[in-house]
């Protein structure tokens, strides 16, 4: 005989076989999530307190956005919390900094109360915390963010992914459906923020002036293997003296406000992802550039214009060589160089803005849908 009964978490059942819980299984997540209201949010990640990367990440952003709406929002610092509360700092010490962590995070949940818990990067907890987040807070939608590149190889992401209510991606390719192929209710494309309160045009400044600007890795260890055009762009860089590229070849990372000042200082930024050929994929890079006010070239990626305009808020390159050809061409017509670079930057400013994503996000929470024109939303059974 099989019996259903009301789960804890509404909206939920338990399937009873034989005297013994089997499993359980969600409604219409749409159901569920349209007849809340968010109040609170719990944004857990790496909030990189100890760096001055602090200041620049998307993260950071999350926060201001939601409180910008009006809610009250608390963060929880999953890795430096750990860090803080192991012992020792060697390695040996590290399951017990976890458990201590895991302890601090469930009791700020449990007196906090949550209507949404946000868990902005998946790679630092495991299914097992996130669980035991569900467990102790179980009216609190769970939504978890990625944006990173190549899920299908970390089982440990995909594994909370499953914990989830909802999972945002940034991109709307096989990566998204991918989430949604493990079981994740409901997945939505939800691009990378900006601020335009600390990402904006800067004054000049001796130290950052160059004619064009790139930041980040050669290449990536993970996933598979990387764009060679960013390889062979990067390299070309590295030769030229008008050109700073930060990140790699030895020279160490720019962070914090002279990570955008040396931005909005670039006549040219180029933005290319280690992977390039994802439906709307763009690492935070490309908002970055954009949002500071330089001419942004970026690898196209499929239907970018969905997002920013070839030729009227950026300019798109599909090699290496056209990469060059449209540097040198705007280096010398500066007054199209400056157009399309004030068009980009209101654009990011107004549509891209922390304060109107978050809105996306507590539509999806809230609504159960968004309305972007380059949305993206996956459900089960759709």
């Amino acid at each position: 005989m099989i019996a259903l009964f009301p789960a804890a978490k509404g909206g939920c059942f338990v399937v009873v076989s034989a005297g013994r819980i089997r499993l359980t299984f969600p409604l219409s997540m749409s159901m569920v999530i349209s007849q809340m209201q968010v109040q609170r949010v719990l944004l857990v990640g790496d909030f990189k307190d100890e760096t001055a990367q602090a200041i620049r990440i998307e993260r950071r952003h999350w926060l201001k956005g939601f409180l910008r709406l009006g809610l009250d929002a608390q963060r929880f610092s999953y890795r430096n919390i750990m860090q803080q509360l192991a012992p020792h700092k060697s390695k040996w010490f590290s399951g017990i900094g976890k458990r201590r962590a895991d302890k601090a995070l469930l009791d700020q949940a449990v007196h906090y109360r949550p209507d949404l818990i946000m868990i902005l990067g998946m790679k630092h907890l495991d299914a097992e915390t996130v669980r035991k987040l569900r467990e102790a807070v179980p009216n609190a939608v769970l939504v978890g963010r990625d944006v990173d590149a190549w899920p299908e190889t970390k089982p440990d992401r995909t594994a909370i992914a499953k914990c989830t209510d909802l999972v945002l991606t940034t991109n709307a390719g096989s990566w998204l459906e991918y989430y949604r192929q493990q079981g994740v209710p409901r997945c939505a494309f939800i691009p990378c923020p900006c601020d335009p309160d600390i990402q904006r045009p800067y004054e000049p400044d001796d130290r950052f002036a160059t004619n064009i600007f790139f930041s980040g890795k050669v290449g990536h260890k993970s996933g598979d293997a990387c764009d060679p055009d960013r390889q062979a762009i990067l390299a070309k860089l590295r030769d030229r003296t008008d050109a700073r590229v930060y990140g790699a070849f030895g020279v160490g990372r720019i962070e914090g406000l002279d990570c955008f000042a040396a931005m909005s200082n670039a006549r040219i930024c180029l933005s290319i992802n280690a992977i390039n050929n994802m439906r709307m994929y763009h690492s935070d890079r490309f908002i970055n550039c954009i949002a500071c006010g330089s001419l942004t070239l970026a690898k196209r990626v499929p239907d970018t214009d969905l997002l920013f305009r070839d030729g009227e808020h950026v300019r798109y390159f599909d090699t290496c060589s056209e990469f060059f050809e449209l540097a040198d061409y705007y280096l010398s017509h500066d007054a199209e160089r400056r157009a399309i670079a004030a068009a980009g930057m209101a654009r990011a400013h107004r549509e891209f803005n922390c304060t109107v994503m978050a809105r996306h996000v507590l539509d999806l929470v809230e609504k159960g849908s968004y309305s972007p024109s380059w949305g993206c939303l996956l459900e089960q059974g759709a």
